[in-house]
């Protein structure tokens, strides 16, 4: 279906190697014969987790290296290679906030740039929350968490503290998992 819109790759090649993705240049024929140089991203997994605590949301204020601000947003990260997106969540939201979640579930996966990204990031909830006590963050990653009302999210979302888009398509699969739509 749709085999007039694909795209044949004809070559590959590693153009940047990160430590968080890789950059290919990718040389590809259309189905009619164009021919054209395009970029494609390879980065691993992304997780970000909705964590509910007490009538509130489980949110995490750090320092964001592109937009060179603190940001509050959901709790999330990068899976490791071969680790599955739920054990990514588990992970990385009892690293971030010291919440060991009774019951994760996914609500929703997404593409975050198709025209550049390979990888998708997973949203998952977070419920029957129980505090540890201790964090467990990556040498680099300086933050605090923190508990504010369902509703400010939603009414701050967009906000200067509040600029995270993968919060937007989050809080969007956590209103039709919570049956509001």
């Amino acid at each position: 279906m749709y085999d007039e819109l694909k795209w044949k790759v004809l070559s590959e090649e590693k153009i940047l190697h990160t430590a968080i993705y890789d950059v290919y240049s990718l040389d590809e024929v259309s189905a009619r014969g164009d021919r054209g140089c395009y970029v494609a991203i390879d980065a691993p997994e992304w997780v970000v987790i909705i964590a509910e605590h007490d009538g509130n949301f489980v949110l995490v204020r750090q320092w964001r290296h592109g937009e060179g601000r603190v940001n509050l947003e959901f709790p999330g990260g990068v899976a490791e290679p071969d680790e599955e997106p739920i054990h990514a969540a588990e992970r990385e939201l009892l690293e971030e906030t010291g919440f060991k979640a009774g019951r994760l579930t996914c609500i929703g996966s997404m593409s975050p740039n198709p025209a550049l990204f390979k990888n998708h990031f997973h949203v998952f909830l977070a419920e029957d929350l129980t505090q540890t006590g201790s964090l467990n963050l990556d040498s680099d990653e300086i933050l605090k968490f923190e508990e504010l009302p369902k509703e400010d999210v939603f009414r701050r979302f967009g906000d200067s503290e509040l600029t995270n888009a993968f919060m937007g398509t989050a809080l969007a699969f956590y209103i039709r998992a919570k049956g509001v739509i």
